[in-house]
This record gives structure tokens, C-alpha cells and sequence, in this order.
């Protein structure tokens, strides 16, 4: 989970918001109040949105997008306890990128794919490696290498 988070405020001007996203090279963004209740979560696909639709309104100049009013208002959040294969799960039934970790209501991380992908892979790395004896030392085998006493 990762807990230093890029967030975005509903007020914010939406392409104030697109370049933080742009800036700190994520596809997304939770968005949050003043109290860190999580409101929603605004993604590049949100702000292309907005693009798409900028051609309609270009002709005025009075038009000014708001996060509140591209986010995704009902995001699908976890608690923290769940469990790393409960989210992988999550993951390839909602189809999403991320899930906000939310604890009494308040936003204290994020899960991304690629957090349970690199934990998967570590989790799964670490047990090949004690599948190989961790007591010996790297190369022994402890029944067929194991030194002959003279």
C-alpha cells in the first residue's frame, strides 16, 4: 500500500488537477476535503473526458471544469486488512487501476495492480529461495553435498 498519496481537492480547476497528474506521472488521483474524507478519485481518463468534450464549449471562455465535476464519486475502496490475493480478485473483477484503503472513513492509502503484482512476485521469489535449504549455505544441498568426515 502506498501511503504518500497525489491527491487533488474537489474545487480544483480540472486542468490545474490534469497537470499534477502529468507532473507526478500517475494515471490517477484520490480526491479529498480538508478532513481527508475521501470524495472520489479523479483519473487521466476523467480528464480526456473533459478534453473530448472541451471542442463543444470552446467558443466561450466562461466555461471552467471543476475536479467535482469529472471525479468518479462512488470509487470501490478496500479496508486495510484485506488480504493480497482478496485484492488481486478485486482487481480482475472491477477492472480498475487503484482502490483508495479508506479506515473510518478517512483515506490512509492506496493499492494500485502494480503494488499487488510486485507483492505477488516477492512473495513468490522469497519462497522458491527457502525452497532451497536456508539453513546451508548458497550451493549445498544438505543431504548430498554435505562434507565427509575423515
Amino acid at each position: 500500500m502506498t501511503r504518500r498519496l497525489v491527491t487533488v481537492r474537489p474545487e480544483m480547476r480540472a486542468v490545474e488537477a490534469a497537470g499534477i497528474l502529468l507532473k507526478h506521472n500517475v494515471s490517477g488521483a484520490p480526491v479529498i476535503d480538508g478532513e481527508g474524507t475521501l470524495l472520489g478519485l479523479l483519473s487521466e481518463y476523467d480528464c480526456l473526458r473533459a478534453v473530448a468534450a472541451a471542442e463543444y464549449d470552446f467558443d466561450r471562455h466562461d466555461v471552467v471544469v471543476t475536479v467535482e465535476e469529472l471525479m468518479t464519486t462512488t470509487p470501490h475502496t478496500i479496508p486495510p486488512e484485506m488480504d493480497l490475493f482478496a485484492i488481486a480478485h478485486e482487481f480482475v473483477n472491477m477492472r480498475v487501476r487503484r482502490f483508495p484503503v479508506i479506515e473510518a472513513r478517512h483515506l490512509i492509502g492506496q493499492v494500485s495492480r502494480r503494488d499487488v503484482l510486485r507483492a505477488a512476485y516477492e512473495l513468490r521469489r522469497k519462497a522458491l529461495r527457502y525452497k532451497q535449504y536456508p539453513d546451508y549455505p548458497e550451493g549445498r544441498a544438505p543431504i548430498r553435498n554435505y562434507p565427509r568426515e575423515r
